[in-house]
């Protein structure tokens, strides 16, 4: 399952206040500016509620959390019991 379209409506809701032009499923959250410390956190929390994971502390990385596709591809694994 792709769950990039979720995790874009809750970035351009809760980060880019409705603009997801410049929101494309390989951009980076931190580098772009789009998220911050702060932010990663308020992703973190909206991923274990919406889809019932726990990320854990050493999954906290870029290769989870920074782009759309990268969390995408982390939900579904978490989700696979990978």
């Amino acid at each position: 399952m792709n769950y990039i379209e979720p995790v874009r409506e809750f970035v351009v809701e809760n980060f880019l206040f409705g603009d997801s032009g410049r929101l494309s499923e390989d951009t980076s959250f931190l580098k772009s500016g789009v998220l911050d410390s702060t932010g990663v956190l308020e992703l973190i929390g909206y991923l274990e509620e919406a889809f019932g994971i726990t990320v854990e502390d050493d999954e906290v990385i870029p290769e989870n959390l920074d782009s759309l596709r990268n969390v995408s591809n982390f939900v579904e694994s978490k989700l696979n019991g990978k």
